[in-house]
């Protein structure tokens, strides 16, 4: 299984993040950011790699905003 992380400008989008997926039933974590990549608030949530659409559009509509998807 591929994951990647979804990095957030502050911690307050990444609960917001962790509560939405949740809801949906959809597989996440939330981690600390891995050291080779950068966010500002210093977490980040886990998700599969293939359900990547599928959450964007869940964030888009709840307008969370997100600094970026990167590959784990």
């Amino acid at each position: 299984m591929n994951y990647s992380a979804i990095l957030f400008y502050s911690t307050h989008h990444a609960i917001w993040t962790s509560k939405l997926l949740k809801q949906s039933g959809l597989f996440h974590k939330m981690i600390p950011v891995p050291r080779h990549l950068s966010s500002d608030c210093g977490y980040c949530v886990k998700i599969e790699t293939e359900k990547i659409t599928e959450i964007i559009s869940i964030l888009q509509t709840a307008g969370v905003e997100y600094q970026t998807i990167e590959p784990l």
